[in-house]
């Protein structure tokens, strides 16, 4: 990537990380097996959620390197206009944050960090 990482905003950060957590969500929820995509979608709600990611950013906190926390926290304290009606404004920052980390991580090309992340997130692996 030609812009260095520290350059991009979390905004920017947490928009790509908002695709990469979903497509980690996805592949779990697909690796359980086939069932009707009706039901597909609603489990990748309930893991893609702003509540869900928020307590998987209080979760994964603790075990976090002192940079993976600062990108979190300028994630988290983003300026983002404006908060879903089915969220509390801290959920949705810390959702934020947590996209930001998974952008962060993702573009940095630490796959393997993100794999641990996630397992630790849906409960596969204990840090």
């Amino acid at each position: 990537m030609e812009v260095p990482l520290r350059d991009l905003s979390p905004l920017t950060l947490a928009f790509v990380g908002d695709v990469v957590y979903e497509l980690l969500a996805r592949e779990h929820i697909v690796a359980q097996g086939n069932c009707p995509v009706k039901k597909l979608n609603a489990k990748k709600v309930e893991l893609v959620c702003c509540q869900a990611q928020a307590k998987a950013l209080r979760q994964l906190w603790p075990q976090l390197t002192e940079a993976e926390r600062d990108t979190a926290l300028r994630g988290r304290n983003a300026h983002v206009g404006h908060v879903p009606k089915n969220a509390t404004v801290e959920d949705y920052h810390s959702a934020t944050a947590l996209e930001a980390l998974f952008g962060w991580l993702h573009l940095q090309g630490e796959s393997a960090r993100l794999r641990q992340l996630f397992a630790w997130i849906i409960g596969e692996d204990t840090p």
